[in-house]
């Protein structure tokens, strides 16, 4: 990294966004402290970290903040669903009985049903495999959620159940999001602020509507453009008029619906 300045808030639900390269991933390392800095600080709670900080006393920060890596189905190793969700939790401390609380509920969180919990999870789709991983971090009870690229390799069907899950999860259960990707529809259908990131800086930030409203700025940094935006752009160039280009399908379509059959215009 080399110079990153970033606040996170609590509650948010927050994106970071920039090409392969940018920083992406070992920034989200900082954020439970399986990297430290070489300079400066990361405070996590009331928590500091600083590159001489006690690796021995780190467990804390750890449970506070779990982390889904890219295809989190390939850490499952235990021989049955209930085990290997219930492995994070006693390993922080929990008795046995309550870690199989905990996986049952949290299993349910993930939308699978207690029929799983027996099951080896290998024997799952890999789908099912990616929600019981996810189970695992969740039964760890974090307060911050942080997600790299949590829907790669999944189909159109499964990356929007993917994604309404974890919108769920951070309405309901009032948990911190903190989201990497490369699709600019999930960050724009999502999040409630924006850090875009270019050879380890902050070039950018604010919400979606301040971070997208540059269309060629968003090309420039080879970013992809949210598609209702792209189709916004052409509708814009055969004459119609927005004060601001939209961001998701629901606010084109409301667009149009307010201007069919009318002038081109929203002013």
């Amino acid at each position: 990294m080399y110079d990153i300045d970033l606040d996170i808030k609590q509650g948010s639900y927050t994106a970071l966004v920039g090409h392969t390269g940018s920083g992406k991933s070992t920034l989200l390392q900082h954020l439970n402290a399986l990297l430290k800095p070489t300079e400066g600080q990361v405070i996590i709670g009331d928590r500091k970290i600083t590159p001489t900080t006690d690796n021995k006393n780190l467990k804390p920060v750890r449970k506070k903040v779990g982390i889904v890596f890219q295809f989190p189905e390939a850490q499952l190793f235990e021989e049955t669903v209930a085990k290997d969700i219930a492995f994070g939790p006693k390993n922080f401390g929990v008795k046995e009985e309550a870690a199989l609380i905990l996986a049952k509920e949290n299993l349910q969180m993930v939308g699978l049903d207690e029929s799983y919990l027996e099951r080896s999870p290998f024997e799952l789709s890999g789908g099912q495999m990616r929600r019981v991983a996810i189970a695992g971090v969740l039964a760890m009870e974090p307060e911050v959620l942080v997600l790299d690229e949590p829907t790669a390799g999944l189909d159109p069907m499964g990356r929007k159940e993917m994604m309404e899950m974890f919108l769920r999860l951070h309405r309901e259960k009032k948990i911190t999001i903190v989201l990497v990707t490369h699709l600019m529809d999930d960050v724009t259908n999502f999040a409630d602020y924006v850090y875009v990131l270019e050879k380890g800086q902050v070039v950018k930030h604010g919400t979606p509507q301040n971070v997208f409203d540059d269309v060629e700025w968003l090309k420039e940094k080879q970013l992809g453009v949210p598609q209702a935006s792209a189709f916004a752009e052409k509708m814009q160039s055969r004459g119609a008029k927005f004060t601001e280009l939209p961001l998701t399908e629901n606010e084109l379509a409301d667009w149009i619906v307010k201007h069919a059959g009318g002038p081109a215009t929203n002013e």
